[in-house]
Parts: structure tokens; C-alpha cells; sequence
């Protein structure tokens, strides 16, 4: 196990392309969780609304389906989050993969092959959920537009 500085550049130089992935992995990830902290902070205010509220002031209507819906984004969400930290994982093992398979003159084609092919399936997964949400979401905000506009045409 003698490595020479060739051997460590070239090693590097293979790892670059899953350190790109990575990068981006990183980037979805800070979405993600941005994302997350919005719905659990509207979740505690709607949640306030409907329990803690005064028996003076009626409870406005969509609130019950607003905190389903959001409890369904929160679900959808730390689907996309798990599986974005697992593509992450899987693209860490590739490049750690990489450097051991090289520093020990191993064939580790097929594992980087399969943990790099799991990493892009984490990925995708991640995104459908993240997809999914953002239908939800679109959802929330068109079925809130509709209460607006009976709210409108009823006090005409």
C-alpha cells in the first residue's frame, strides 16, 4: 500500500464529480429544512388558533384542513429530507469507496457502481416527495383563495 502523489491526484480527480453531487445534496437539503421550519411554525399557529382560542371569537373556517394539510406537508417534507441525508450518505461511501479502492489496488467497481446508482435513487425519490408537497401546498393556497372569495361574495 505505497501511494504516490499520481496515484492520490487521480484519486481526487475521480472523486470530484460525486463532491459536485454532494454539493447540490447540501443545497436541497437547506430547502428542504427551510421549508419544514415554515410548515411546523404555521402548524403551531393554526394549532393555537383551533385550541387555544377565545370562546368570544369564533374559530375561522379551513383551519381544521389547513392543519391536516400542513401535518401532510411535515410528512411529505421528512420523506424528502431522509431521503436527500441518504443520497448524501451514498455519495460519501462512493468517494470514500473510491479512495480505498484505489489505495489498496482493490475492484471496487461494482459497490461504487451500485452505492452511486442507490445515491441518484435517493435523490429522485427525494424529489418526488419534494414535488408532491409543493402539490399540497399549491392545494392549501388555492382551497384558502376559494374561502376568501365566499367570505367576498357574502358580504355582498
Amino acid at each position: 500500500m505505497n501511494l504516490q502523489l499520481g496515484d492520490v491526484s487521480h484519486i481526487i480527480q475521480l472523486a470530484i464529480a460525486p463532491v459536485f453531487l454532494l454539493t447540490g445534496v447540501g443545497t436541497t437539503l437547506s430547502v428542504l429544512t427551510s421549508r419544514l421550519a415554515r410548515i411546523i411554525d404555521r402548524s403551531r399557529v393554526v394549532e393555537d388558533l383551533l385550541h387555544g382560542h377565545d370562546a368570544v371569537l369564533p374559530v375561522p373556517p379551513g383551519l381544521e384542513e389547513e392543519l391536516h394539510e400542513l401535518y401532510e406537508r411535515s410528512h411529505l417534507i421528512n420523506r424528502a429530507i431522509t431521503l436527500s441525508t441518504s443520497c448524501g450518505l451514498f455519495i460519501c461511501l462512493v468517494i470514500a469507496t473510491l479512495f480505498m479502492g484505489d489505495a489498496t489496488s482493490l475492484s471496487l467497481d461494482k459497490p461504487i457502481a451500485l452505492l452511486f446508482v442507490a445515491g441518484v435513487f435517493s435523490l429522485i425519490g427525494s424529489f418526488m416527495y419534494f414535488l408532491r408537497e409543493i402539490f399540497v401546498a399549491t392545494k392549501t393556497l388555492t382551497r384558502q383563495r376559494e374561502l376568501g372569495r365566499h367570505k367576498i361574495i357574502a358580504r355582498e
